[in-house]
C-alpha cells in the first residue's frame, strides 16, 4: 500500500492541514493519559483536554462558533476494520505521527465500499488536520508500536454519543450506530460481529 503525506496533493479531496493553532498544551495533556494495555480506547469529550486554550480556538475558528467536544482516540492499531462518516468535518491532532485510512462517501455503491479504494495518509505529530464530512475514516493507525497513538478528535457536541431513538426510513438510517455516526463494517471486524452494517468488501487492510 502506498503511503501519502497530508501535505501531498492526494490529500486535497479528503481534508486539509490547519494553520495557526498552538498545539503544545494539548499535546502535553494528551501524553498524560495512559495507553490502554491492548486495543483502542475512545472518549468523545475529555475534561483535561477541553480545559486547554486550543479548545476555544477549535470552537471559534474550526467550527465557526458551534458547540464542540474535544476527546481522544488512543491505543495501538494497524487495521482498517470499519469506515464511518459524520455530517460535518472532524479535526484530528496526534502526539506522534499516525496514519489515517480514508475513502470517500461517493465510493459507497449500494451500501458497500471496496477497500481497494482506501488510501493511507501519514499525519505528522502536532499537526492539526481537518477531515472533511465526505471522507470515510475510522480509528487511526500507529506508526511506532511502542509509542502507539494518541489522536485528539474534535467534533460537534454530542457526536458519537447514544444513537437517537427513531424508526429507520431508508437503508442509510440502518447504518447509524451512534449520534451523528454512520458505520460501514468489514465482515471480519468485531463491529460486524456485533450487528453493524457490513459495508466493506475486499481485504481488511493491515498496514503492519
Amino acid at each position: 500500500m502506498k503511503f501519502y503525506s497530508v501535505y501531498d496533493v492526494e490529500f486535497k479531496p479528503y481534508g486539509k492541514v490547519l494553520e495557526g493553532y498552538d498545539t503544545k498544551e494539548l499535546v502535553d495533556a494528551m501524553l498524560k493519559i495512559d495507553l490502554p494495555e491492548t486495543g483502542v480506547a475512545y472518549e468523545p469529550g475529555i475534561a483535561a483536554l477541553e480545559a486547554c486554550a486550543i479548545y476555544r480556538d477549535f470552537e471559534n475558528r474550526g467550527y465557526g462558533g458551534m458547540p464542540i467536544q474535544l476527546g481522544m482516540c488512543w491505543g495501538r492499531n494497524t487495521k482498517l476494520n470499519c469506515l464511518e462518516y459524520h455530517r460535518d468535518s472532524e479535526i484530528n491532532l496526534g502526539t506522534h505521527d499516525f496514519v489515517l485510512l480514508l475513502a470517500r462517501e461517493d465510493d459507497i455503491v449500494d451500501g458497500v465500499v471496496d477497500t481497494a479504494l482506501v488510501k493511507a495518509f501519514r499525519v505528522p505529530a502536532g499537526v492539526p488536520v481537518e477531515v472533511y464530512a465526505t471522507s470515510l475514516h475510522y480509528a487511526p493507525c500507529h506508526v511506532d508500536a511502542g509509542a502507539g497513538f494518541r489522536t485528539a478528535v474534535v467534533l460537534p457536541k454530542g457526536t458519537n454519543t447514544a444513537v437517537p431513538d427513531f424508526t429507520p426510513v431508508c437503508e442509510e438510517d440502518k447504518w447509524m450506530t451512534a449520534r451523528n455516526k454512520w458505520l460501514l463494517a468489514h465482515p471480519e471486524s468485531d463491529e460486524a460481529k456485533g450487528g453493524a452494517h457490513v459495508g466493506l468488501k475486499g481485504v481488511n487492510i493491515d498496514i503492519a
